[in-house]
């Protein structure tokens, strides 16, 4: 497992080693013992969702202290995956970064807590699949909108977004009062 660093600290992009045959393939999609060399986490539940060409889903987080660390891969077709910095003493608050993951590439995501985190489906559908460090808590719940002007963010929009209604009333990067 070959885990690279990104621009932004603690954002690291987690990449396994695949074995390819004539029958197909086989990795290991999680090593606890490979990220503990960097990062020390323990991931307490697993979520999936599967999504539509065009779905954009977040840019979620939940306040602490029931933040979460997420290790997020695609495992069926293709996302644009973006992370925003929300801690406040960070050197690259406000910023973000944005990664294709597929099943093609087989790369993941791995997300400390202070980050805002959602996805756009590039593909006709996509099953995305993420572990988390810390279970859901709907009090704790939180996002901004996923076009902030400020964020700038670019989601290679092709096809106009579909949004869920609460996504839809997220809030922008300026009205936030980072909790981290």
């Amino acid at each position: 497992m070959k885990i690279n660093k990104t621009f932004i600290e603690g954002l690291l992009i987690v990449e396994p080693q695949l074995f390819k045959d004539d029958r197909g393939f086989f990795y290991e999609s999680y090593n606890k013992n490979d990220l503990d060399k960097v990062v020390n986490v323990v991931f307490v539940q697993d979520n999936e969702s599967k999504s539509n060409k065009g779905v954009i889903r977040g840019l979620h987080f939940q306040k602490p202290p029931y933040a979460q660390t997420k290790l997020i891969r695609c495992v069926s077709g293709k996302i644009l995956d973006v992370a925003v910095d929300l801690r406040n003493n960070s050197k690259t608050y406000g910023k973000y970064f944005s990664i294709e993951l597929s099943s093609e590439n087989n790369k993941q995501l791995f997300v400390p807590k202070g980050f805002a985190h959602g996805f756009q489906v590039l593909s006709e559908t996509a099953i995305v699949n993420y572990k988390v460090d810390s279970f859901y808590n709907s009090k704790s719940d939180s996002g901004i909108i996923w076009n902030d002007k400020d964020l700038s963010i670019d989601w290679c929009l092709d096809i106009k977004p579909i949004l869920s209604s609460t996504d839809l009333k997220l809030i922008s990067f300026k009205e936030l009062k980072s909790p981290f």
